[in-house]
């Protein structure tokens, strides 16, 4: 049984990134990469609080909450980046090239990036798309259900935004006939693709992605970090016990 560590009430998986694509591959699923200002939402988006409970697999993408964690209460949890773990689950369909892989994105041309990577990757023979509509408050969306079901894929990478992926594929686990692994994988489709600037490994690994996000974007990206900062306030308080709604303020 894979170890894992609760922290609000989400549980993280807390081996290596190899051992989190093994087991997502082999037993299906959905894997949530739930980001800290995402992992806020928990208090007050109750659609998105169950599908992070709910995973089948949560990776701990956050650096900040990975970081929180050890000082807080001493112990650690394995951090895995979407990106990371992306890149991981693509150098193994490479050596599994009958599974089929359902990519869902959320443009045409997010679409063309994602064949052109693909081709360049030799993964293309095996692949199947999805352009996601623009999801309302509710996630729904029985078309996505169908195709599924009538050519089941051995894997769905859902590459839309956070907040709005983790209930689509709540949806999808809860709706399909079929078990595929369900990815909420998120901007590190388009870090690969080009559809948004790369973030190097060696920014992700020392944390530091976050940070040339910030710069790159900043007004897309500093308020949505600065929000991240209640992260603190909720582990300090909660640990590893779920939040009740309404207390992000």
């Amino acid at each position: 049984m894979p170890s894992t560590e609760q922290i609000l009430g989400v549980r993280f998986f807390n081996g290596t990134v190899d051992e989190a694509v093994e087991v997502m591959s082999s037993a299906g699923g959905l894997l949530a990469v739930p980001a800290a200002p995402a992992l806020v939402k928990i208090c007050h988006d109750e659609d998105y609080r169950r599908a992070v409970t709910s995973a089948d697999m949560a990776i701990a993408d956050s650096g900040a909450m990975v970081l929180l964690w050890k000082i807080l209460t001493r112990r650690r949890v394995e951090r895995i980046s979407g990106l990371k773990f992306l890149k991981r689950l693509v150098a193994r369909l490479t050596s599994h090239l009958n599974e089929r892989v359902l990519w869902i994105v959320p443009s045409e041309s997010a679409h063309e990036k994602t064949i052109a990577w693909l081709r360049y990757s030799n993964l293309t023979a095996t692949a199947d798309f999805y352009i996601a509509p623009r999801y309302g408050a509710q996630v729904r969306d029985d078309a996505l259900v169908d195709k599924i079901d009538n050519h089941p894929p051995a894997h769905v990478v859902i590459g839309i935004g956070g907040g709005v992926q983790e209930k689509l594929g709540l949806f999808l686990k809860e709706n399909l006939r079929v078990r595929p692994a369900i990815y909420c994988i998120g901007a590190a489709l388009a870090f690969l693709t080009g559809d948004q600037p790369s973030i190097p490994m060696w920014a992700d690994r020392f944390y530091l992605g976050w940070l040339l996000r910030s710069i790159r974007q900043p007004r897309v990206f500093v308020p949505r970090y600065l929000s991240g900062f209640k992260l603190a306030r909720l582990i300090a308080r909660h640990r590893d016990q779920l939040p009740p709604i309404n207390d992000a303020d």
